[in-house]
């Protein structure tokens, strides 16, 4: 699929609303701190067909995963797996990053987010 249009689980507008209203600390931080002034437009707990992003950013078609440790067990892995693939059925990139990367090197996250966005655009034009 390579569409800007992607299927949505209505039945997750709730969810994703608490999530919003219940970030964790790393999502406040690159949130408050950089994707809600950032250039391209970021939404929040954005819907992607059964799954939720922790940021998404249409323009760029890019998603960004703050990881926590449930992540790095065998169950974890695995539902990353299945959730990254759908998702990157809709051409949109996902970039991953430990909750100990926005902790210890919350530049070099920004960066990395900023770089993947404007190549991203530009590939597109």
């Amino acid at each position: 699929m390579q569409s800007n249009k992607f299927d949505r689980n209505s039945g997750l507008k709730e969810k994703a609303s608490e999530l919003r209203k219940n970030m964790t600390r790393h999502e406040r931080h690159l949130w408050y701190d950089f994707l809600m002034t950032h250039r391209y437009r970021w939404r929040r707990q954005q819907i992607i067909n059964n799954y939720i992003a922790d940021f998404y950013c249409s323009k760029a078609m890019l998603a960004v995963e703050l990881d926590g440790s449930q992540h790095y067990e065998d169950a974890g892995i695995s539902y990353d797996k299945k959730r990254t693939k759908k998702i990157e059925e809709y051409d949109i990139e996902i970039l991953r990053f430990a909750n100990r990367e926005v902790d210890e090197n919350f530049q070099a996250v920004c960066e990395t987010i900023d770089k993947a966005a404007e190549e991203r655009i530009h590939k597109k034009t």
